[in-house]
């Protein structure tokens, strides 16, 4: 019996030494993989590939996640030519995602958030430049977004530090060897270990953890407690994408000054001063106070495509763009339900939290 167990470790153990080795000297392969039908591509740098993967890997509109490398002039290189920084290759993910559910600025914030963008030097535990942070774009209008995501948290102010995240070209994609995809589902304790003692984590709930503005801290309770907190309606549109009744809601008629906040979580939505009358029964806006708070998708529940309207961080359904809105705004009008919202008076506002936005109301 002692034979048997021996002989079985020294086997387990041998396949995994030989795993282990072809993950780090293994040529890589160039990526040539086609995009399917009704999927899109995102190329992203933030330090180890095993954690990148495993945070984009979390999100589901995300299909799937690939580990491999991008940057370098070395035809096929390995892990250990890539590791050693020899190669002038980032570890890269791509990113495969449904873009009628999320969007580009949507996995460029998610970046931003699950690393350091201020380390010239590397990442965390993992230094120099293979493991720096970047975004491969593949089209300007990629190129334009992750700019606009980064300069919107350099005016915030979020990090101490500048942000030295690259934007380059998105290049050739070399895949890593399969010893390195879903690393953390393979080898979860290892995993677990690795990236407890990297810091990246600590460092993420020192910037994120206790912000409750426009950048996160915005949650979204439980099934069973958005149960018990709204009504039949206001849960049939928020989370089952219903349509209250047009000229029978709450706001579709309100003319006071303040703030449409997400009635699930809060988060600020709509301002008064951007609220008009559209003669549709539904409270209509030009625009959101600001485009990054709310999230834009696809729907083709009536055939034909409209842009749904979601909250960013309780992911309320809210409504959508129809283009019958006023000709200087683009024909763009936000027509929001009631139910998916709570208005706060101009008056109440610093005392609910929201002071800040009481400059929306200044007379110029």
């Amino acid at each position: 019996m002692f034979k048997i167990v021996l002989i079985t470790a020294i086997i387990m153990i041998s396949f995994w030494g030989y795993g282990w080795y072809m993950g780090k000297v293994a040529p890589s392969v160039v990526d040539s993989t086609k995009v399917n039908k009704g999927e899109a591509v995102a190329y992203f740098a933030g330090g180890c590939f095993w954690c990148v993967e495993s945070d984009y890997e979390k999100l589901p509109e995300v299909k799937s996640v690939v580990s491999g490398y991008m940057g370098g002039d070395l035809e096929s290189p390995s892990y250990e030519q890539v590791s050693s920084g020899k190669s002038g290759h980032r570890e890269v993910v791509k990113v495969v995602y449904d873009p009628t559910k999320t969007n580009y600025r949507d996995l460029v914030w998610h970046l931003m958030r699950h690393i350091d963008p201020t380390d010239e030097g590397g990442s965390f535990y993992d230094r120099g430049y293979q493991y720096t942070s970047a975004i491969y774009y593949q089209t300007d209008e990629e190129r334009v977004i992750a700019e606009k995501v980064i300069k919107d948290l350099e005016e915030k102010m979020v990090f101490k530090k500048a942000i030295i995240t690259s934007i380059e070209l998105a290049g050739k994609f070399w895949l890593a060897d399969k010893y390195h995809q879903d690393y953390y589902k393979k080898n979860p304790v290892q995993y677990k270990r690795y990236r407890k003692g990297s810091g990246r984590d600590l460092f993420i709930e020192s910037v994120w953890g206790d912000m409750k503005d426009s950048w996160g801290g915005y949650k979204k309770p439980s099934d069973a407690k958005l149960k018990d907190l709204l009504t039949d309606l206001q849960y049939r549109v928020t989370q089952q994408e219903g349509t209250e009744r047009a000229f029978d809601n709450k706001y579709w008629d309100n003319h006071k000054e303040g703030l449409y906040v997400d009635i699930v979580s809060g988060e600020p939505l709509f301002s008064s001063t951007e609220k008009f009358d559209s003669g549709t029964g539904w409270p209509s806006f030009l625009r959101p106070i600001n485009k990054d708070f709310v999230t834009e998708r696809t729907d083709y529940k009536l055939i034909f495509p409209r842009t749904e309207i979601r909250s960013r961080y309780a992911d309320s359904h809210l409504g959508h763009i129809i283009l019958d809105g006023p000709v200087e705004n683009d024909k763009v009008r936000y027509c929001m339900n009631s139910a998916a919202l709570r208005f706060i008076k101009k008056e109440d506002l610093k005392e609910k939290g929201y002071g800040k936005y009481l400059a929306l109301f200044k007379k110029i």
